[in-house]
């Protein structure tokens, strides 16, 4: 289960990554911390849909199901965290004063990162969960 939450770290990584390079912005320290940051975000999103999912599972008993009501349960919850974070940093992203050749990096990286971690966890993460997971319940119920 780990993996698969861990999964969407570099799902945000790479969103943080093209965003630095779109606003042609320089990796530094203060861009680090935002992937730290950014890392810490992702693994919590995964974290919340897979432990939703395996509950649901628990409960209906099929992969589809519990993956399908998983998804639409926690769609807005997922999107409106990364929302909230993401419109948090625009301030930050867009300042031109004292400080900002420090806050923009870090900024940028974050709305990048959210961006992408969400839009490609809502994805990515249900079809590995899918990959990784149904195969061993297969396995575990023909046992």
């Amino acid at each position: 289960m780990c993996g698969t939450i861990f999964s969407g770290v570099p799902l945000a990584l790479t969103g943080g990554v093209l965003a630095l390079w779109l606003r042609h912005i320089p990796f530094s320290i203060s861009a680090g911390v935002g992937f730290i940051a950014l890392s810490g975000i992702a693994v919590l999103n995964g974290l919340v849909m897979v432990s939703f999912i395996r509950e649901l599972r628990a409960n209906t008993g099929t992969i589809e199901d519990a993956i399908t009501q998983g998804a639409l349960t926690r769609l807005r919850p997922v999107l409106m965290t990364a929302l909230v974070a993401a419109l948090g940093f625009v301030p930050m992203a867009f300042n031109t004063g004292i400080g900002s050749e420090v806050q923009r990096p870090l900024a940028t990286v974050v709305i990048g990162g959210i961006v992408s971690s969400t839009l490609l966890t809502l994805v990515v993460l249900l079809a590995l969960y899918r990959l990784v997971w149904g195969h061993a319940g297969e396995a575990s119920s023909v046992a």
